[in-house]
C-alpha cells in the first residue's frame, strides 16, 4: 500500500483496533497468477505472534483455499472514510480527496481441516459477534446437526507477518485547515463523516 509518511500509521494497538472495531475484511490470495478475493469476518487473536494472527473460515465449495496453504494472503480491514471537498479548506490550489483509514495484514495462509479446529473457530465467531445482541444466539447443542455443517467449511489462519496502517486525514494541511474539514464534516450529519471527523479530532489534539 502506497503510504506517504505523514500517513503511516506503526502503532501495533491502532493497527490491532481497527481490523477489530472493522473485522469484515477482505481475503486476497493467488491463483495461476490471478488475484483472487472472499469477502468474509475475521478474528483477530491478538497475543499469537508478534503482531496477531487472523482467523476465519471460507465455505469449502469456494475455490480460494485450493492450492492456498503455505501462500503469501493479504488481509485487507477499511475504516471510516468520506469525501473532502476543496471548498472546506477556504484556500485557493487545493483539490477534492478522500480521507479514510486503512491496515493491510500480510502473511503465509494456513488451511484447516481437522473438525475440532474447525468447530472452535465458529464458536469463537459465534461469541464474538453475537456479543452485542440483546439475546445472544449459541451454536446449537445438538452435535449431530453441527456435524452435518461442519465439513462444509475450512477454517483459515493468517499469522501476520507485517501490518501496513494507513490514517489519511489532511495531516498534510495546516491545523486551522484541518479544523475546517471536521467542522463541515460534522455538519453532513452521517455516521461516517462522523467517525472521521472523531478520528481527525484526535489526531489535531495530539498533534
Amino acid at each position: 500500500m502506497y503510504i506517504p509518511p505523514s500517513f503511516e500509521e506503526t502503532d501495533l494497538e491502532t493497527l490491532q483496533g481497527l481490523i477489530e472495531n472493522y473485522s469484515f475484511g477482505l481475503l486476497v490470495t493467488q491463483a495461476d497468477g490471478t488475484p483472487v478475493a472472499t469477502h468474509i469476518p475475521f478474528l483477530l487473536e491478538r497475543g499469537a505472534g508478534p503482531h496477531g494472527t487472523l482467523v476465519c473460515h471460507l465455505a469449502r465449495a469456494n475455490p480460494q483455499w485450493h492450492d492456498a496453504q503455505g501462500k503469501p494472503a493479504l488481509a485487507i480491514f477499511s475504516g471510516p472514510h468520506a469525501y473532502i471537498s476543496p471548498t472546506w479548506y477556504a484556500a485557493e490550489h487545493v483539490v477534492p480527496t478522500w480521507n479514510y483509514v486503512a491496515v493491510h495484514a500480510y502473511g503465509s495462509l494456513q488451511v484447516i481441516h481437522a473438525p475440532a479446529e474447525i468447530r472452535s473457530i465458529v464458536a469463537a465467531s459465534v461469541r464474538q459477534f453475537e456479543q452485542t445482541q440483546p439475546s445472544p444466539w449459541e451454536l446449537p447443542a445438538d452435535g449431530e446437526y453441527l456435524d452435518k455443517l461442519l465439513p462444509q467449511i475450512v477454517g483459515i489462519r493468517l499469522e501476520i507477518e507485517r501490518l501496513e496502517g494507513k490514517w489519511k486525514l489532511s495531516q498534510n494541511h495546516s491545523p486551522e485547515r484541518q479544523a475546517r474539514v471536521i467542522d463541515e464534516l460534522r455538519n453532513r450529519g452521517d455516521e461516517r463523516a462522523e467517525a472521521v471527523a472523531d478520528l481527525m479530532q484526535e489526531r489535531l489534539k495530539n498533534r
